[in-house]
């Protein structure tokens, strides 16, 4: 009787498993987050050395705690029922945090701090505590617990770094942001409780996979949003109409690049693997990567663009080649995650842009940016020759497999 009484709160199997409207508005905060992510990694154009390390770093930390915050609300709706008002009660305060974290952003490791820390400890702690009471004598209510629990084990440490010294705040935070991510994937032990790992949680895995789909689409969306913006803000020329179309098309291969099967194939794979859960949580790992090079690759826009003939900078290539890099590099990943293989067009891309960024640390961003579309290209032409003639290849995950030691999925 108890757990039927919060029984209602949780994904039926008769549920779409698409992507709600709701889901779709908490995403128009996310942009705002984004857009403060590259505002500051475009603040580190003129940096070099142990300087422009720092920047990077210091905003990584940032993007990975929204990450964990729009991961987190993800899995909740793929859980959960996301017509129910409690849900969304839930999806729509979470909204309003991240709106406060994407404000504060940009100076979040300086004044800003303790509004982002706040911000973002009311989801974590809060959050889960709210979903907890609403299940009320449910046995899945110990989930959300756990997840309390171990958010106010690391909420010191935000909240120390907010209020103390502005030179401990890096470490503090970083220690606090590795609890967090330790504890989502060690499934946030507890004494007498045990765990709750993630991989075993049963899943709307369509659902999932329309939101990892969906935040790719918001990246690339934020880098046209760059490219028209700086180009319309700057002086017309030649050069910048050129940066401006490189850009552009750069964008637009790595869309092909990602939907080119994996991506578009992603939700057929969740819903053959025999444990999604797996299958989600490795493929949460490999967008956070995708999304991170999309944004980088986006700053290297905005760099090329602005000044497309200039001096090397170490800046401009991190952001220009560094974001195609690790694009490739995920999405290899991806493509072993569906088909359990290796992606040699993008093995290719990757070894000629590790061969060549010697060389365009000595040339000018628009020559690299430019090397780096035509290497786009090649993949992206290494992938329509190999598919051409041959059915469309189905999906065989080896990361969503259930093997004889794994306990059985979550109720």
């Amino acid at each position: 009787m108890a757990a039927g009484r919060g029984a209602e709160l949780l994904r039926p199997a008769t549920s779409s498993g698409r992507a709600t409207f709701l889901e779709l508005f908490f995403d128009l905060a996310l942009v705002v987050a984004l857009t403060r992510v590259s505002q500051r990694f475009a603040d580190l154009g003129d940096d070099t050395g142990w300087v422009l390390l720092g920047g990077v770093g210091r905003t990584l930390l940032l993007f990975l705690a929204l990450w964990l915050i729009w991961s987190h609300t993800s899995w909740i709706t793929s859980r959960y029922e996301p017509e129910q008002p409690i849900i969304q009660a839930v999806v729509v305060g979470t909204m309003f945090a991240g709106l406060i974290m994407a404000v504060t952003l940009p100076r979040a490791m300086e004044e800003r701090a303790l509004p982002f820390a706040v911000a973002y400890l009311m989801v974590m702690v809060v959050r889960p505590l709210v979903i907890a009471a609403a299940l009320r004598g449910h046995p899945r209510r110990l989930v959300p617990f756990r997840l309390a629990v171990w958010a106010s084990a690391s909420a010191p440490l935000w909240l120390a770094g907010a209020l103390g010294p502005d030179r401990l705040r890096l470490p503090l935070w970083a220690a606090a942001l590795a609890v967090d991510y330790l504890a989502w994937g060690l499934g946030w032990p507890l004494p007498w409780l045990g765990v709750s790992k993630v991989s075993h949680w049963r899943i709307a895995g369509t659902h999932l996979a329309d939101r990892y789909q969906q935040v790719v689409l918001i990246a690339l969306g934020e880098s046209i949003l760059i490219i028209g913006v700086v180009f319309s803000g700057a002086d017309y020329s030649a050069e910048r109409a050129a940066a401006f179309a490189v850009a552009f098309a750069t964008s637009a291969l790595l869309w092909r690049i990602y939907f080119y099967r994996a991506g578009l194939l992603l939700s057929d794979a969740l819903a053959r693997a025999a444990m999604p859960g797996r299958l989600g949580t490795a493929s949460e790992r490999t967008h956070l990567l995708i999304v991170l090079s999309v944004l980088v690759t986006a700053v290297g826009y905005e760099l090329v663009i602005d000044d497309p003939f200039g001096q090397p900078r170490p800046s401009w290539l991190l952001f220009v080649v560094g974001g195609p890099v690790l694009f490739l590099v995920a999405r290899i990943r991806l493509d072993y995650e569906i088909f359990g293989r290796l992606s040699w067009s993008r093995v290719i891309g990757l070894v000629v842009l590790v061969l060549f960024t010697p060389l365009l640390a000595r040339w000018a961003p628009m020559v690299g940016l430019s090397v780096v579309a035509a290497v786009l290209a090649l993949v992206a032409l290494l992938d329509a020759l190999r598919s051409r003639g041959r059915p469309l290849e189905v999906p065989s995950s080896p990361v969503g497999q259930a093997t004889s030691g794994d306990p059985d999925a979550e109720a």
